[in-house]
């Protein structure tokens, strides 16, 4: 059997389990992840990372979503590691790493009492495109977001993100997808079924900063820098930018994230 130290965080309730491999002795199955992240079976979690060595940055973030299967970049999940990597003294507020899309900058901008915001650059180039009655973009991992007319907060996430995220529009590997609805002036509500863990999470990061852009586009703003407020379930984001006719860039997320407890599990054979 396999004893683990690990760390559980969350930024605005999107959770994930954080372990130290910067040693490289820790090998999980796809079985061994899924069950850390079961709710009632395991420790409970949105998605599982390693922390581990990189020669070119101060460490790498290798993440997994739920159901055991590796994945593509996650934003939140990028907030909280930087977090984790305060917490073992590798970094002190700024940092560089490396994930699936690429490197990444990142900041925290304030830390007490095991919480605080950080600020994520998401280094991509951003292009929407019209696809069934919403809009899809890649911000390091796939999605699609629709308007829907009413209060998001009560709408059946589950239900429709299920049966979007298998669409034919997103052959093969499918898509994230988003419903968002405008609260106030630059500022939306955003709710996202995420793949991978096939349910509504309570935020999603990279979800959080699609559902901006395409917002920003629907408004048709001028070029130049913008700041989009997001509210979700589970917390408030910002979500800055630079935004170049049809293509937006310099993105960068703002959240809260939240350490909720440290301790160490034992794995049965499987």
């Amino acid at each position: 059997m396999k004893t683990l130290h690990f760390c559980k965080y969350h930024g605005a309730g999107n959770d994930f389990v954080l372990i130290d491999n910067r040693n490289n002795n820790i090998s999980l199955s796809n079985k061994e992840i899924a069950l850390l992240c079961h709710r009632r079976l395991g420790i409970g979690a949105d998605g599982l990372m390693l922390l581990q060595t990189s020669n070119n940055s101060d460490f790498e973030m290798i993440y997994y979503n739920s159901d055991g299967r590796k994945a593509s970049m996650c934003g939140n999940g990028g907030r909280c590691i930087v977090a984790f990597a305060k917490h073992l003294g590798i970094i002190e507020q700024q940092t560089t790493f490396k994930a699936y899309d690429g490197m990444h900058s990142a900041e925290i901008i304030e830390w007490n009492n095991n919480c605080g915001v950080v600020r994520l650059g998401m280094e991509i180039s951003a292009n929407i495109e019209p696809c069934l009655k919403g809009w899809k973009v890649d911000t390091g991992s796939p999605h699609y977001v629709e308007v829907i007319n009413g209060d998001v907060a009560k709408y059946d996430v589950v239900g429709n993100g299920r049966r979007l995220r298998y669409d034919n529009a997103f052959y093969p590997h499918g898509t994230n997808v988003d419903f968002i609805n405008e609260i106030d002036v630059n500022k939306i509500f955003a709710a996202t079924y995420e793949r991978g863990v096939e349910d509504e999470t309570l935020s999603c990061g990279t979800g959080v900063t699609a559902s901006a852009l395409i917002y920003d586009q629907m408004k048709n703003t001028a070029n130049g820098n913008h700041e989009i407020k997001v509210q979700t379930k589970g917390g408030l984001f910002s979500v800055y930018f630079r935004k170049d006719n049809e293509t937006y860039d310099h993105i960068i997320l703002q959240g809260p994230v939240t350490l909720v407890f440290e301790g160490d599990v034992t794995l049965p054979k499987l």
